[in-house]
């Protein structure tokens, strides 16, 4: 049992594996799409993947030329989230940065409780602000897609009258924060959500998947 443990966590033990897992995380994706998104050749990538399968982290089906993987069974997005508690315990510096993303710009946050009676009454615009090939692999429902690089331009489309959460990849990802400060400085009213879309799904919550993202 002792060894399987420490194969498990030889696996672990590389940054770009993990970054590959978060990805995952997100949806199913090809080996080259993987690849594009970690900045990794696709001969790396593809390497790192066997590795990760071989392990039971995820799993991979053929679809044509292309092999797409996914997160394997078992509860890898928890054992990802105790990596990040064990390091925040023995790393006090990790949740100083947390917390200092949880208020880029002066951005206030909004708990997944909370959003979830919004999004019941129905007076919350969800703004997913991930890139659109993630967006793609899943959102939450009703959200509508907005990088940074378009919410300048795409201030306009989004309506005046509700207040707009913002949401990315999880607590580390600053994306949400910092939408939720743009928005902010432009008038409106705005949050970003405290967990990411992984953390979402992990719950079992409901999602949606496919759709256009919004013209930015």
């Amino acid at each position: 049992m002792l060894d399987e443990f420490a194969e498990l966590a030889r696996t672990l033990g590389s940054p770009h594996r993990l970054l590959l897992l978060e990805l995952a995380a997100q949806g199913e994706w090809s080996v080259e799409a993987l690849a594009e998104q970690a900045a990794l050749s696709v001969a790396n990538a593809s390497q790192h993947l066997q590795q990760l399968k071989r392990s039971g982290f995820v799993q991979s089906r053929r679809d044509g030329k292309h092999v797409r993987y996914r997160l394997g069974g078992g509860p890898v997005i928890p054992l990802l989230a105790a990596l990040r508690q064990c390091v925040e315990h023995r790393r006090a510096e990790l949740a100083s940065l947390a917390a200092g993303l949880a208020g880029a710009g002066g951005a206030e946050s909004i708990s997944r409780e909370e959003l979830l009676a919004r999004m019941r009454v129905g007076d919350v615009l969800l703004l997913d602000v991930r890139p659109s090939e993630e967006y793609a692999q899943g959102h939450l429902p009703g959200a509508v897609n907005l990088t940074l690089e378009q919410l300048e331009s795409g201030l306009g489309c989004l309506p005046a009258d509700l207040e707009i959460v913002a949401y990315c990849r999880g607590p580390y990802c600053a994306l949400s924060a910092q939408a939720a400060a743009m928005l902010h400085a432009a008038g409106r009213r705005a949050r970003h959500l405290v967990n990411g879309y992984p953390d979402w799904k992990a719950a079992g919550l409901p999602i949606a998947l496919g759709g256009a993202a919004a013209a930015g």
